[in-house]
C-alpha cells in the first residue's frame, strides 16, 4: 500500500512541477498548442504535454515495471504529439484503425498510420523488458504477445474516449483505481498514472487544457502497461477481449451517442463538466 500511496504522491507532484514549467516556457510558444474544442471554446494541448511528460518522469521511480511504463509512456506520448502538431489537412478526414489501415493500402501514410506503428513498437519494447513469466519459449512468446496488445490497445482505445471534457480522464482514475487495488507489480504504475490524471482533471474539465493524441495515448499506455504487469492471465485475457471488442465496437459506433442515451453513464460523463 505504501508504494501505491508514493507513486500516486509523485504522480500528483510531477504533474504540478510539468505544470507550472509548461506554462512558464511553452515549446513552441503558446499558441502553436491552442486548438478549438467540440464546443468551439480555445483549449490548450498543453495539458496532454503535461500528462505525457510528468507520467513518464514520475513512473522512473517505481522500480522495474515503472522503467517498462515510463518507454511505453514515453513513446506513445512523443508519437502523440507528431499526431497532434504536425497533421495534415488531408489527413483529418481519416479517423478510426480502419480508416488508417485503409489509407496505407491506398499508399497514404498519414500521420496516424506512423503513430500506430511507433506505439505499436513502443509497447513491444514494453513487453520485452517486464519480467518473463511462462515456463516454455512458446508460452513466453504468447505473454509477451500479450502484453504488447495492451499496451498499444489501452493507448488507442484511451485515445478514443478523448471527445469530450474529462472523459478520458475519468477513464484512467477509474481504471487506475481498480488496477491499484487488484496489486500485483503493475499497480504502483496504475497508482502514479492516477495521480496525474487526477491532478489535471479540473483544467481539462473546465475547457483550459485538452489531452489530445499527447496525453491520451501515453495515459492509456501506462494503464496498458499496469495490466500487462498483473500476474493473472485471466485478468490480462479478460481485458485485452474487452479493449479488442471496444476497439471494433468504434468503428461502427459512436461511444458518445452510446453514453448520452445511458443515464448512468451520463450523469458520470457530465459530472464536473463546464
Amino acid at each position: 500500500m505504501s508504494g501505491r500511496l508514493r507513486g500516486a504522491l509523485l504522480g500528483v507532484t510531477a504533474a504540478g512541477a510539468a505544470t507550472a514549467a509548461l506554462e512558464a516556457r511553452p515549446p513552441g510558444g503558446a499558441a502553436r498548442w491552442e486548438r478549438t474544442n467540440y464546443a468551439g471554446r480555445q483549449v490548450s494541448l498543453l495539458g496532454g504535454l503535461v500528462q505525457a511528460t510528468a507520467t513518464t518522469a514520475a513512473l522512473l521511480g517505481a522500480g522495474r515495471t515503472g522503467a517498462a511504463a515510463a518507454v511505453a509512456t514515453g513513446t506513445a506520448g512523443a508519437l502523440g504529439a507528431v499526431d497532434d502538431l504536425t497533421e495534415r489537412e488531408g489527413d483529418r478526414h481519416v479517423k478510426g484503425l480502419r480508416g488508417h489501415l485503409t489509407a496505407l493500402r491506398q499508399r497514404q501514410v498519414t500521420t496516424g498510420s506512423l503513430k500506430i506503428a511507433g506505439i505499436g513498437g513502443g509497447a513491444l519494447l514494453t513487453a520485452l523488458l517486464l519480467p518473463a513469466r511462462g515456463t516454455g519459449r512458446a508460452a513466453r512468446l504468447a505473454e509477451r504477445a500479450t502484453g504488447a496488445a495492451l499496451v498499444a490497445g489501452s493507448a488507442n482505445l484511451l485515445n478514443l474516449l478523448d471527445l469530450r471534457p474529462g472523459r478520458a480522464l475519468k477513464a484512467t482514475c477509474l481504471a487506475g483505481a481498480a488496477l491499484s487495488l487488484a496489486g500485483g507489480p503493475g499497480a504502483p504504475v496504475a497508482a502514479t498514472t492516477l495521480g496525474t490524471a487526477a491532478a489535471g482533471l479540473r483544467d481539462d474539465l473546465g475547457e483550459r487544457t485538452m489531452l489530445g493524441d499527447t496525453g491520451a495515448n501515453a495515459l492509456g499506455a501506462a494503464l496498458g502497461t499496469a495490466l500487462a504487469a498483473h500476474p493473472s492471465r485471466l485478468l490480462r485475457g479478460g481485458a485485452l477481449t474487452g479493449i479488442v471488442a471496444l476497439t471494433l465496437l468504434s468503428e461502427r459506433v459512436s461511444f458518445s451517442a452510446v453514453i448520452d442515451r445511458t443515464p448512468a453513464l451520463r450523469a458520470v460523463d457530465q459530472w464536473g463538466r463546464r
